[in-house]
């Protein structure tokens, strides 16, 4: 059997076994009382439930690649390189809350005397063109207290730029990974399952399921590892930061682990939907899925340095705008371009 047909054949077989064929993809139980039951584990892989698309079908990415039309194709010419310098004494000098947004989906959220570090992908991304290419100096963050890794696809987990940090670093990254931060010399880590958390010092990082997958090995095959998104309960403010996902039901239930002061959503690569939809939100679902989080504020980043979608990479911020404006929201959207730091404390806020 090929590669290709045994993962069929394998995620065939696990929506049986558990059902989603007939009871729905809980089988009546709620997010957490089905995740605190194991049943996303499978012998050498995870289970995503809220999903059957098989990833990296390669006949889908070879449809999408060479017979899909492309009606973005007329707006590249408009998309733009903005090198990406970062002041970090100004970051690091501030006392309170604040979120830099560095590039891609790496952003870093300052709390007080703590910081947290997620997805750093620093050094561009292999043969994919870098639109926001960072300086010297922005490519060096200060030294932070916790490295977070939502799932390990190349753009949200680099071992280049993971090897630049201190090997003492602590790393939290969701189950899986043990082998790549091994091999760093990065012993300090916790690996969490979904709704298993970290706490230090009056903080508390929550791992947290969501619809998404995750690879980094076509020969071994998807899910081999776990994918998520993190609450960080700071002292500042409560900060979810939703990783890669496509739109799933349960985002009430997130809802209930706490108030949530700034939404972080990934919003890219969302273009065409009938490829995209099983991977990522487009914006629309990004303004619903906030309301149902019940959020203060939302920030997107995952736009602006790879077109890994068919809609250019500045379309995301003037989509979701227009989206948050249909909504009456447009307040509590808050816009950063890369580079910049969002001075944030639950009702104020502002650019740095």
């Amino acid at each position: 059997m090929g590669t290709l047909a045994y993962f069929t054949a394998r995620n065939r077989a696990s929506a049986a076994e558990d059902g989603r064929e007939t009871a729905g993809p809980l089988q009546g139980l709620s997010l957490k009382k089905w995740c605190e039951e194991k049943r996303h584990h499978r012998q050498g892989y995870f289970l995503n439930p809220f999903s059957p698309v098989e990833h990296k079908n390669l006949w889908r990415l070879l449809r999408w690649k060479l017979a899909s039309r492309n009606r973005f194709r007329s707006f590249y010419h408009q998309e733009k390189v903005r090198p990406v310098d970062i002041d970090w004494d100004a970051v690091r000098s501030y006392p309170g809350g604040a979120v830099t947004y560095i590039t891609h989906a790496c952003v870093m959220f300052k709390d007080l005397d703590r910081s947290f570090l997620v997805d750093p992908v620093l050094n561009g991304l292999f043969r994919f063109k870098n639109f926001t290419p960072l300086s010297y100096r922005a490519a060096r963050p200060p030294e932070p207290d916790h490295i977070l890794i939502t799932h390990g696809h190349y753009d949200h987990l680099d071992v280049g730029s993971l090897a630049q940090f201190n090997k003492n670093t602590h790393v939290i990254s969701p189950l899986g990974y043990r082998p790549i931060f091994r091999n760093l010399g990065m012993d300090n880590h916790s690996q969490l399952d979904w709704f298993e958390s970290y706490a230090e010092k009056g903080r508390e990082v929550i791992f947290l399921p969501c619809n998404h997958w995750t690879m980094r090995n076509p020969v071994t095959g998807p899910n081999d590892a776990l994918w998520g998104a993190y609450l960080i309960k700071g002292r500042t403010a409560n900060v979810f930061v939703s990783g890669d996902l496509a739109w799933f039901d349960y985002f009430p239930e997130i809802r209930q682990m706490g108030p949530i002061d700034l939404a972080i959503f990934n919003l890219g690569a969302y273009e065409p939907r009938w490829f995209m939809k099983d991977s990522h939100i487009n914006p629309a679902e990004t303004v619903r899925a906030f309301l149902e989080l019940n959020a203060r504020h939302l920030m997107v980043i995952h736009w602006g340095t790879y077109r890994l979608g068919d809609e250019p990479v500045h379309f995301p911020p003037l989509d979701i705008r227009r989206e948050m404006e249909k909504h009456g929201l447009s307040d509590r959207l808050i816009h950063v371009d890369h580079g910049r730091t969002l001075l944030y404390e639950r009702d104020n806020f502002k650019i740095l």
